[in-house]
C-alpha cells in the first residue's frame, strides 16, 4: 500500500512539473528601478575561444542593490551576435535588458 502511494506521489509531481516547466521557460525578467547602476567593473577579457562569444560582466539588481556578475563564455550560435545585458534610462527610472541573441 506504502509502495503503491509513493509511486502515486511521484507520479503526479512528474506530471505537475511537465506541466509547469514550459511556463517557467519562456518567463522573462523584467527590472525597473529608481537606482542608476554604479559604472561597470574593469575585467580583463580574456584571448578568444574558437567556437565561443565572451558576455561582458554587468550590474544585476540584488533584490535591494546592484550586484556584480563577472563575465562569462557562452557557445557560439552561428548567424547571430550576443546583445550583452544593460541598464537602459527610461525617464527616472531604470530598466534592465538581459542579455540575448540577436540576428
Amino acid at each position: 500500500m506504502m509502495a503503491r502511494r509513493t509511486t502515486l506521489l511521484v507520479a503526479v509531481l512528474l506530471s505537475a512539473g511537465a506541466i509547469a516547466a514550459p511556463a517557467l521557460s519562456s518567463a522573462g525578467v523584467s527590472v525597473d528601478i529608481d537606482v542608476a547602476p554604479p559604472a561597470p567593473q574593469v575585467e580583463v577579457v580574456p584571448g578568444p575561444r574558437a567556437g565561443w562569444v565572451w558576455a561582458p560582466g554587468y550590474w544585476g539588481w540584488g533584490g535591494h542593490a546592484h550586484v556584480w556578475h563577472r563575465g562569462y563564455w557562452i557557445r557560439e550560435r552561428p548567424g547571430f551576435h550576443w546583445a550583452p545585458d544593460a541598464w537602459v534610462q527610461v525617464g527616472p527610472h531604470w530598466h534592465y535588458a538581459p542579455g540575448h541573441w540577436e540576428r
